[in-house]
């Protein structure tokens, strides 16, 4: 005898997803067409928030959003898919049949299975949290005060109600944590809001303003309310130990009184050291001991430190108002200017114009120098790079004497090494070339249809891989990257449920994700003026 409720045991297709593990509900967020499939799933959460069991495609497909609603087969087939997959469990649907041929007829009703409704609850929790922007809750830490003077009358007590203290540290726990965690949240969601450069100028600086408002307010309650807190700690004491001590015991002892008999100590062992434990973090969070601050102390430095760093995103905001330029900005402006030069001349005089590197006249000066000086003499207004050379010997400059001393060095023959290095340069300027030649695929394939590579061909290749991922960010489909010399360029695209490729090398064979691949070689099109493109 099955469970109702049991996903896999109503139909072959829930028990072919009780043999794929217990996280198939999931296999719908990574395969294609995920977006359908999220959007019927919530379909039936709606519905059943409103108390509604079954739902027919019909149904489903009325209730999908009316803006890019598809069409009612790719309903059907996702509804079939995820009822194999265990989110849903499909059930005969026999309430409209009028004819004998409709038993033969796959008709079916669908409703959420406990899988799938877990699953669904995963990924609101998922979305909630990463949607969570956090706060800084001045009126938890008056609270946190509060529940702490309420803990030190009560310790006064001689005999204190168990139920009272049990509430109070509870009530106490509970503020403490969501003051914890909004903090921690805030001051996550503050550091992206530091390192947001892209932000509208305007926008910006006027959430900027509230912003340090709000932190400046924060950390005056923070001083004065955590100093308050601190000395209220410090009255109850640490665990074990002080007054606090028999409140966390009269907790622990009713949170056990609830244990099975043959696990009573056990379980007021297991209370006892997660009051205290609570008790311990409290008072950390609060409070500092030697060779360590306090979260607080800690939060309110971050805060501090916050505001200067807003401040400079403001001044760099301005800056980019401004049309200020980097260092960085001029060199990729200048090394395009290059990549654009005619020819090798152009590319040296721009060189030179760029950095300065003329020839130094004062470097070789000698009495024949000197008298041509003298008597056509250069006024001081005179451009080094239009003035005549001027020869100065490096030991005058150096000693303000002139003495040669032996004899000069031969000047060495480099002409064979030059010829040498040529030749390499053009050997490998070659194997460059033919390695791009051998990539370059006219238009997109998958990685698999490349065919085998050599060994230039395939380190080439690697580069071009390796640039694309390094661009490929989650949630993107396809990327684009150019290699820094800029004559070659790749496309990438996933392929879902495209299998696994295998590249054939002369060394081995790489598998990898099967993708659409587009490799361009952008040096033999701007060779043909564009035309191979």
């Amino acid at each position: 005898m099955t469970s109702v409720d049991d996903p896999c045991a109503a139909s072959p297709v829930g028990a072919a997803a009780r043999e794929s593990g217990p996280y198939q509900p999931f296999t719908h967020l990574t395969t294609e067409h995920s977006a359908l499939y999220r959007q019927v799933m919530g379909v039936f959460v709606r519905a059943k928030q409103e108390f509604t069991v079954h739902l027919r495609p019909e149904d489903v497909h009325l209730g999908l959003p009316p803006e890019g609603r598809p069409a009612l087969e790719p309903v059907a087939t996702a509804l079939e898919r995820l009822a194999r997959w265990g989110n849903l469990r499909a059930d005969p649907d026999t309430s409209r049949v009028t004819a004998l041929e409709d038993f033969y007829r796959s008709r079916h009703i669908y409703q959420l299975t406990r899988a799938g409704e877990a699953a669904e609850e995963a990924l609101a929790a998922y979305d909630e949290a990463l949607g969570r922007r956090g706060e800084l809750q001045a009126v938890a830490l008056a609270d946190i005060a509060v529940q702490l003077r309420a803990l030190l009358a009560l310790a006064d007590r001689g005999e204190p109600d168990p139920a009272v203290v049990h509430l109070a540290l509870l009530a106490l726990v509970d503020r403490f944590s969501g003051l914890a965690d909004n903090a921690r949240a805030f001051m996550n969601s503050l550091q992206r809001t530091v390192d947001l450069h892209e932000a509208e100028v305007e926008v910006f600086l006027a959430y900027k303003q509230r912003l340090i408002e709000y932190l400046e307010r924060f950390i005056e309650d923070l001083v004065t309310r955590g100093a308050e807190i601190a000395g209220l700690l410090e009255e109850l004491g640490a665990s074990p130990g002080g007054l606090v001590e028999p409140l966390l015991r009269l907790a622990a002892e009713r949170e056990a009184s609830d244990a099975a008999p043959d696990a009573a100590a056990e379980a007021l062992a297991a209370a006892e050291r997660r009051w205290h434990g609570r008790w311990d973090g409290l008072r950390a969070w609060f409070l500092s001991v030697p060779g360590r601050n306090s979260q607080a102390k800690l939060l309110r430095s971050a805060a501090r430190q916050a505001v200067p760093q807003l401040l400079a995103v403001v001044q760099a905001l301005n800056e980019r108002r401004a049309g200020r330029s980097d260092r960085s900005a001029d060199f990729r402006e200048l090394a395009r200017w290059f990549a654009e030069a005619p020819d090798e001349d152009a590319r040296h005089r721009l060189w030179r114009s760029a950095f300065g590197l003329h020839s130094s006249r004062h470097l070789t000066v000698d009495q024949e120098a000197l008298a041509e000086r003298e008597a056509d003499p250069v006024p001081a207004s005179a451009s080094w790079y239009d003035a005549p050379g001027v020869r100065i010997s490096p030991q005058l400059r150096r000693t303000g004497s002139y003495e040669r001393r032996g004899r000069a060095r031969a000047v060495q023959d480099r002409s064979e090494a030059r010829t040498y290095l040529a030749e390499l340069a053009r050997k490998q300027a070659e194997q460059t070339a033919a390695a791009r030649a051998r990539l370059a695929t006219r238009g997109e394939v998958r990685l698999s249809e490349l065919g085998e590579l050599d060994r230039d061909a395939f380190r080439l290749f690697l580069l071009l891989l390796g640039d694309a991922l390094s661009a490929w960010r989650p949630g993107m489909d396809s990327v684009a990257a150019t290699t820094n010399d800029g004559t070659m360029e790749i496309r990438l695209t996933g392929l879902r449920g495209g299998g696994i490729s295998e590249i054939h090398t002369v060394d081995g064979i790489l598998w990898g994700p099967e993708h659409l691949v587009e490799i361009i070689d952008l040096a033999a099109e701007r060779e043909s003026g564009g035309s191979g493109r």
